[in-house]
């Protein structure tokens, strides 16, 4: 009799728990989304949920120092702040980028593709200084995938046509995007398109281009097949993280796209590109801002690793999938809220 009644204490308990979860729900659908976004962040991915779930919500903070104000974007500011020298992180994957702002360079056996290219006053530092420094020829970046249009990922483009005859690769909606922005500052000429889906081949090694909307309106988020100590791995690339109609709004909201069409494009986005991980077992996710990912402490990890360490880029495909549920609740939350 006693255990019974204990019993039932414990399921009433577990049921009014269950209520109250749903009743706050019912009360605050945002705050439902937030924790389960803070649950999926766990203690991997704070960097993407404090600034998708937290930041969104406060005021917009002030440009980072490594930022050139608008119209100066060619002017170099003191390298001190936003040097950082390149890394090898997978056997064909190598880090190229700024202290916040990532550059990766894919070698292949025909030559290097780039996804994305910094800022113009950066580049020569860090992707052909970098390559160089890590016995790599940057005259043979043959593709420089552009995950977006916005200058500190697609500043570095035309010198790299200019000096190296590189293929720049946007989606037609963020060409058009580059063209709108009458910021002064060096924009390559329109080249390649990327289509939903294409596939990108150099020698041995072929990269999967996905669009995934809402970041801005053509972001390209791409899959890229490595390998660590001649290991196979899969990476998934998101490609544009921030809510910038949130920061920004001018460039986004119009009458026929509120901040509910954005928050909904990035949402439909996460979830699309978290069943392509599911389905193809990508197990390394990297972002273009090292905050996101983890790169501001990963790349340590990869110089100090030692032979037999696990490499700390490769979270599982679990992991991966959590990224993108940080990515894809945050929306959703952001959603609640315009409703």
């Amino acid at each position: 009799m006693k255990r019974f009644l204990i019993g039932l204490l414990a399921a009433a308990s577990v049921i009014a728990l269950a209520q109250g979860a749903r009743a706050q729900s019912q009360a605050d659908p945002a705050q439902a989304h937030v924790d389960l976004a803070k649950a999926a962040a766990g203690q991997d991915f704070g960097g993407l949920f404090n600034s998708l779930c937290v930041e969104p919500t406060q005021p917009p903070p002030a440009p980072p120092a490594a930022a050139p104000p608008a119209g100066a974007a060619q002017a170099s500011p003191d390298r001190s702040p936003w040097h950082a020298e390149p890394v090898k992180v997978f056997d064909n994957l190598y880090f190229v980028g700024q202290t916040e702002y990532s550059a990766w360079a894919v070698t292949t056996s025909a030559g290097i593709i780039l996804v994305d290219t910094i800022w113009s006053y950066s580049v020569e530092d860090e992707v052909v200084g970098g390559l160089t420094k890590l016995g790599l020829d940057p005259k043979t970046i043959k593709y420089a995938i552009v995950s977006h249009g916005h200058i500190d990922h697609a500043g570095g483009a035309k010198y790299l046509q200019d000096h190296f005859g590189t293929r720049v690769i946007l989606t037609a909606a963020d060409w058009d995007l580059m063209d709108r922005d009458t910021r002064d500052w060096p924009k390559p000429k329109r080249d390649m398109v990327a289509t939903d889906g294409q596939k990108l081949t150099l020698g041995d090694t072929t990269l999967t281009l996905y669009l995934t909307p809402g970041h801005t309106p053509g972001t390209i988020s791409t899959l890229i097949p490595v390998k660590d100590g001649g290991k196979p791995h899969l990476v998934a690339e998101w490609g544009g993280t921030a809510f910038n109609w949130v920061r920004n709004p001018g460039p986004y909201i119009t009458p026929d796209r509120p901040a509910s069409f954005w928050f909904q494009a990035y949402s439909a986005s996460a979830e699309r590109f978290r069943d392509i991980v599911a389905r193809t077992g990508a197990d390394v996710i990297i972002s273009n801002h090292t905050i996101y990912d983890g790169s501001k402490t990963k790349l340590l990890g990869v110089q100090e690793r030692k032979p037999g360490d696990p490499n700390p880029y490769v979270v599982g495909n679990e992991g991966v999938k959590r990224y993108l549920t940080v990515a894809d609740e945050c929306a959703k939350a952001g959603l609640a809220r315009e409703k």
